[in-house]
């Protein structure tokens, strides 16, 4: 069990209990956080109780609804266990399909958990059909809805489901994580890469995997100085490449993220508005990520025009 997870922990086994749990949970926090290995940990948990058989590492009675690949070619590279691309959002034949096997007992016990990762991703129509599931659940089943950005989630689908927040770790113990998972890495990359992480292991070790502390730090020289020639800019989508996958994106926005927000600690009162404008903008961009393709080089302009608005003396560093 992970240490920095004991009071969900104490919340989760609290609910399993009582005479009632509530049929859906939300495991909201930022990316990065540990919620997945919570969700899998926890449903295994559940589906334990009253059983005769150990719970499978595949077991019938989990079922994950995430990205599928998103063709037919990616689709191989997933059975052959290489890395593939997944479709940007979870659809609404996902959870039809989903919903069919609700129509059934649980396999082996007498509980169910479906996991949705992320379930900020899930299509429009998909979360409407998920809301019908979640009002009127079969006995047995339990929802742990996995979310990076609860707000982008339906109100009507919050209003239905306990929240268990995982807050961001201190710096010392994502450095700590950090040693624990690399063996004989630079302490100064260790560093580097929990200040990056704005609290979150696993943003941390996408820092070290995709190797940003160039980008990272292009980001905070943009954040700082400006970029009113626009070298900078130009620099920063050298560092994120011309065909960036979607984790590295992913990585790349985060890190932006992270920056504006330390940023905001050392700001005069005057300059805090410009970057809380730049930091939503951000968000919002995060968001429609997810579902349209950015061209990596309009990308990278945005995210330093916005880093570049946020600079003190803004008016002549943001071109």
């Amino acid at each position: 069990m992970n240490e920095h997870h004991a009071p969900q922990w104490r919340e989760w086994r609290a609910a399993l209990a009582s005479p009632r749990m509530h049929h859906a949970w939300i495991l909201a926090g930022k990316k990065g956080l540990g919620k997945h290995d919570f969700a899998f940990a926890a449903a295994r948990e559940l589906v334990a109780i009253g059983r005769d058989t150990p719970v499978a590492e595949k077991d019938p009675d989990i079922q994950l609804l995430t990205h599928l690949p998103k063709d037919d070619k990616e689709a191989k590279k997933a059975e052959k266990g290489e890395a593939f691309e997944t479709k940007r959002n979870i659809s609404i034949d996902q959870i039809r399909a989903m919903q069919a096997r609700l129509t059934t007992r649980p396999t082996l016990g007498a509980y169910r958990a479906i996991i949705i990762e992320p379930a900020d991703d899930l299509e429009r129509s998909a979360a409407n059909a998920l809301l019908k599931s979640l009002e009127e659940p079969p006995a047995g089943t339990f929802f742990l809805l996995v979310t990076h950005r609860a707000g982008l989630l339906l109100p009507t689908i919050r209003s239905r489901a306990r929240i268990l927040r995982f807050n961001p770790l201190p710096k010392g113990a994502v450095e700590d994580t950090l040693r624990a998972a690399n063996d004989g890495i630079d302490p100064a990359e260790i560093a580097l890469a929990a200040r990056a992480s704005g609290g979150a292991p696993g943003a941390a070790q996408a820092f070290i995997a995709q190797e940003l502390a160039p980008a990272e730090a292009l980001m905070r020289q943009i954040a700082s100085e400006g970029d009113p020639a626009f070298v900078l800019r130009g620099k920063l989508g050298e560092e994120i490449g011309a065909r960036p996958d979607r984790a590295r994106l992913s990585a790349t926005l985060d890190l932006a993220r992270t920056v504006l927000a330390q940023k905001l600690e050392s700001l005069d009162k005057h300059d805090i508005p410009a970057l809380v404008d730049a930091h939503a903008k951000l968000v919002t961009i995060s968001g429609q990520a997810r579902s349209y393709n950015f061209d990596p080089a309009f990308l990278a302009m945005e995210i330093g025009t916005l880093l570049a608005s946020a600079a003190p003396n803004r008016a002549t560093s943001d071109g």
